[in-house]
Parts: C-alpha cells; sequence; structure tokens
C-alpha cells in the first residue's frame, strides 16, 4: 500500500514537472502563450460623413496618441483617418507610402518622421542617418504634393535625457528637426513645431524617462494640431 502511493506521488510529481517544462517552452514563444495584443484604438475604421473634407494622418506612435483627440475635435468637419499602423522610419515610408495614400481623394495630410530615424542602434549608427533622412523626407514629400492634398509636416517630439533602453539624443531631434525644416522650406511644406509647443509644458505632459505621453499630454498634441488643420482647411 505504501509502495503504491509512494508510486502515484511520483508520478504527480513527474507529470508537474513536465506539465512546468512545457510552460516554459511555450513561454519562449511569446505567440503560443500571450493573448494577441488588441489593436490601438486610433487604427479602428471610421464610418466617413460625406460631403466633409477627408484628412489623412501619417505618423509614428506619438501621431498614435494625438489621432483621436484629433478626430474628436475636428468631428463634424473633417473626416479624420490615418495609417493603420506605427509609421516608423522614414525608409518605411518610402516603401509603404503609396499603399497608405491608397487611390482616394485627400484634401489634407499632415505627416511626421524623425523619432524612429535618429534612433541610436547598437553599432552607434541612427537607425537612419540624417542624409538619407532629407533624402527620404524629400521623396516622400514631392509624392504627397503629388495628390493635389495640402500637405504639412510635424517636427519631432522631445527626448528625455534619462537613460533609456531605447537610446535617443535630444542632441540628434535638434539636429534632424533642423534637416527636416529646411526639406519643408526647399518643398514649400509648412511645418507644425509640436517640438516647441510642448517643451514648456513636457514635465507635466511626458512619461517619466519615456518619449511618450500621458493622456492629458495627447490631449494637449491633439490640440495644437486640431487648430493647424482646421486653419489651414480654412484656406
Amino acid at each position: 500500500m505504501k509502495f503504491l502511493t509512494y508510486l502515484l506521488l511520483l508520478v504527480g510529481i513527474n507529470a508537474g514537472a513536465i506539465e512546468a517544462q512545457s510552460d516554459a517552452v511555450q513561454n519562449d514563444n511569446p505567440t503560443k502563450t500571450t493573448a494577441a495584443r488588441a489593436p490601438d484604438p486610433s487604427f479602428a475604421p471610421i464610418k466617413e460623413v460625406v460631403g466633409l473634407p477627408r484628412v489623412l494622418i501619417i505618423g509614428d506612435s506619438i501621431s498614435m496618441g494625438y489621432t483621436l483627440p484629433v478626430r474628436k475635435n475636428l468631428e463634424g468637419k473633417a473626416n479624420v483617418l490615418r495609417i493603420p499602423e506605427n509609421g516608423g522610419p522614414s525608409s518605411r515610408g518610402i516603401d509603404k507610402l503609396t499603399k497608405w495614400l491608397g487611390d482616394k481623394k485627400w484634401n489634407l495630410i499632415i505627416f511626421n518622421f524623425g523619432l524612429h530615424d535618429l534612433r541610436v542602434m547598437e553599432e552607434g549608427k541612427h537607425q537612419v542617418e540624417i542624409a538619407d533622412y532629407e533624402k527620404n523626407l524629400t521623396s516622400i514629400g514631392q509624392t504627397l504634393l503629388k495628390t493635389g492634398a495640402k500637405v504639412i509636416f510635424v517636427n519631432t517630439t522631445p527626448v528625455p535625457k534619462a537613460a533609456m533602453k531605447v537610446v535617443r539624443l535630444d542632441t540628434d531631434v535638434a539636429a534632424y528637426n533642423a534637416s527636416a525644416s529646411k526639406v519643408m522650406k526647399e518643398l514649400k511644406i509648412p511645418v507644425i513645431d509640436l517640438n516647441a509647443a510642448v517643451t514648456p509644458k513636457i514635465k507635466d505632459y511626458q512619461k517619466p524617462n519615456d518619449v511618450h505621453y500621458l493622456p492629458e499630454g495627447y490631449q494637449f498634441l491633439g490640440q495644437v494640431i486640431s487648430a493647424e488643420i482646421a486653419k489651414n482647411l480654412k484656406k
């Protein structure tokens, strides 16, 4: 009887160990163990109102954060859509711009690249070096202007001076914004200086040691963007 009890206990322990090992193996593959992350709400399709101007937002996660506030602020005034993904670096814009634009008419397009471009990679180089960044912005800007839409560029917002896992330098933000400004001047594309707008309020609106913003920060960014869109739609 004692031997049988011991045998059952041993089998139970081994079964538990095997199950735990199986879980550990699965955890090495997040797609098998974690629930699929819900798509960002900014990607959700909207029902367009016939007769309203069509606005397209192209940009990275910062633009994803202010998309919903902009959409709410311009409700009844414009159909505000955005690309269904994080725009990433300008090199991604070169590859995907035609797909993002689609075949419908746009009245106004605002776009931004920079925060990913200036990321410092492990080998010490930027994800997109500044000379290539300028070339990419020139190509993207020219393509957007050919749509016949009003085109506006949004510059890159500040990065914290604190050490972060993804390395970005505030000095690079200034340099990349200066290069973008030069390109937009040559293309006659107006620039929304979101960096200057949010800098005085950065401690209240930006997450600690993070390039992203608190909800009230995105509300503020959305107000700045909405005001510029509304002004340019009137023109």
